[in-house]
């Protein structure tokens, strides 16, 4: 189990029926909701833009847990065959399960969930919606492939924000092409400017405003249902 008493943020492990994750789980005094944040192809918990999203998150009152998808022996093989970062079955299915395991957490459970999906994330985020509809109450999607998720993608009832570079062509399509599919609020926001990874000055903070009023806005309605 979670011990916070001496540090509202803290590396975790969080143990699954079949392998166990790592995670930096941080949870303000007073937290509205809790964000997962789920990483694009080839990232890590350890994402400096993920961190610095989660850093605007936590100082607006929600809690963050950014883990890993993968095994660190699964990372030594992704390196080379690159087998499991396109796995969206899979991710999706850890990001499920991560879910369960934050909702048997004292220090988490009655926090209700969105996702932070980035890249391929995004579409792992998206078809863990789909299948399990209670689960998450928000998701936001940064440079996402929400095609991803398929024939999976109209079922999504969660409010849903996409983020896309407004230089960032293709994915604008696959965006735009995956919002007229989808079923639920969704929203698109194009930020001029901005490549696939928001490399440029002050875009990433304009992620971290837009996510920060998405979560807000759909978070802390209440204690979580599952808790």
């Amino acid at each position: 189990m979670i011990n916070l008493s001496t540090n509202r943020e803290h590396e975790t492990t969080i143990t699954l029926d079949e392998v166990k994750l790592d995670g930096i789980l941080h949870i303000p005094s007073k937290a509205t909701g809790l964000v997962l944040f789920v990483h694009g192809s080839g990232s890590s918990r350890l994402s400096r833009r993920n961190q610095y999203v989660a850093s605007v998150l936590n100082k607006a009152g929600l809690a963050t847990l950014l883990f890993d998808l993968l095994t660190p022996s699964e990372e030594s093989i992704d390196i080379y065959t690159r087998e499991y970062r396109f796995n969206i079955p899979l991710l999706c299915q850890r990001l499920i399960d991560t879910t369960h395991w934050c909702l048997i957490q004292p220090a988490t459970r009655h926090l209700q969930i969105g996702y932070f999906g980035s890249s391929t994330g995004g579409g792992a985020a998206l078809l863990a919606a789909a299948r399990e509809p209670e689960s998450a109450k928000a998701i936001v999607s940064r440079g996402g492939r929400p095609d991803l998720a398929g024939d999976y993608l109209p079922l999504v009832k969660t409010p849903t924000l996409l983020i896309v570079g407004g230089k960032d062509d293709v994915v604008i399509e696959l965006n735009k092409t995956a919002m007229a599919r989808m079923n639920c609020p969704v929203k698109l926001e194009i930020v001029s400017k901005a490549t696939h990874l928001f490399e440029e000055p002050g875009t990433l903070a304009t992620v971290a405003r837009l996510a920060q009023s998405w979560f807000t806005t759909f978070l802390g309605k209440g204690d979580n249902v599952h808790g």
